[in-house]
């Protein structure tokens, strides 16, 4: 593998950003017969949670998820780091601990070598190392661009299971990690980043949401989920109608990589298809002015961090507590609501 390679150039989309947008998919979960009932599926696909979990009958539960994706870096051993990371973080999400993955490769077998396949691999064998799982197994085909991912297992104490529908009006909330990877792959992509803020996407979307599975022993951890592909609009606004509740967001204390720097790459254009879908899809329940700030704020994320939905008692304290000494943002970046009057569900401070 002498020959440099820039896996972005082989497909069309990028990361999370590639995900069906939310409108579209509404319109295809629609069509499925949803009459029969399985009395031990605890989280299904009604409430649009990260996972879905069965119940075994002693007070633990099965978490099963997949998650897959086009390349959002050009090194492969990057790529399937990130994407191992990305999928392994639905596990955490649910408040549960993974068990074991298996891969999910689509290869171009015609373009590019078995090799770069292999360090794809190799970067997802890292990650699920590093979450102490095993890489077990898995499933390829040969497609017209790369596509990576796992589908993983894991298991659940009930009693700590967190869902993205169970937040309460009065909660604040909080995001692990910060907004802008989406922004500063596509300044990538069009050769404007710098290799400090592309190093800073890579540390973040590689990091496992591991503290999600600490998070989920706090009683007033009322719901979590992971921003991913749907950027924190999309997700937040998941979880408030879930949870039937508005929300008010202060853009000063979201975490987000440079801001600066993010504010340059997008006044040269640096906005990243999924985020434009994205606000067509949900744009109605926002209100949000067009600009920097909407966009930001509808960036589609690449293992992206834990919103986590907190009641505003002593809880504050441990979950800043558990955040700080793990190196992520705990910061305070909104509250949520009795539903608001009108149409709009989220809303700036």
């Amino acid at each position: 593998m002498s020959e440099i390679i820039r896996l972005t150039q082989y497909s069309h989309g990028a990361g999370c950003g590639c995900k069906i947008a939310p409108g579209v998919l509404n319109s295809m979960l629609s069509c499925m017969n949803r009459d029969t009932v399985y009395p031990d599926l605890v989280v299904g696909n009604d409430t649009k949670d990260d996972a879905a979990v069965v119940d075994l009958g002693d007070g633990t539960g099965i978490v099963s998820t997949t998650d897959f994706f086009m390349p959002i870096v050009d090194d492969p051993h990057t790529f399937g780091r990130i994407a191992a990371a990305n999928a392994i973080s639905d596990i955490y999400a649910m408040g549960g601990t993974p068990l074991m993955a298996i891969a999910i490769l689509g290869w171009p077998i015609n373009k590019l070598d078995p090799e770069v396949a292999g360090a794809v691999l190799e970067g997802g064998r890292t990650v699920c190392a590093e979450a102490g799982i095993p890489l077990a197994g898995g499933h390829s085909i040969d497609s017209p661009e790369p596509i990576f991912g796992l589908a993983v297992t894991g298991r659940v104490s009930l009693a700590n299971l967190k869902e993205n529908a169970t937040a309460h009006v009065g909660d604040v909330l909080f995001l692990t990690k910060p907004l802008g990877v989406g922004m500063v792959t596509t300044a990538e992509k069009k050769g404007l980043v710098s290799k400090e803020h592309i190093a800073s996407a890579i540390e973040s979307m590689t990091r496992l949401n591991i503290v999600g599975a600490r998070l989920s022993e706090i009683k007033g951890v009322h719901a979590m989920t992971d921003v991913t592909g749907f950027g924190l609009m999309g997700h937040l606004l998941e979880l408030c109608q879930g949870s039937g509740t508005g929300a008010v967001i202060d853009f000063d204390a979201v975490p987000t990589l440079d801001r600066k720097a993010l504010e340059s790459y997008h006044a040269q254009g640096c906005v990243p298809g999924g985020a434009r879908r994205n606000f067509e899809s949900y744009g109605k329940y926002l209100d949000i002015p067009e600009g920097f700030t909407r966009d930001l704020l509808c960036d589609p994320q690449t293992s992206g961090g834990l919103l986590v939905s907190v009641a505003n008692d002593s809880s504050v304290d441990e979950v800043k507590s558990i955040l700080t000494s793990s190196g992520l943002s705990a910061e305070v970046i909104g509250y949520l609501t009795e539903t608001h009057p009108n149409s709009h569900v989220i809303k700036l401070l």
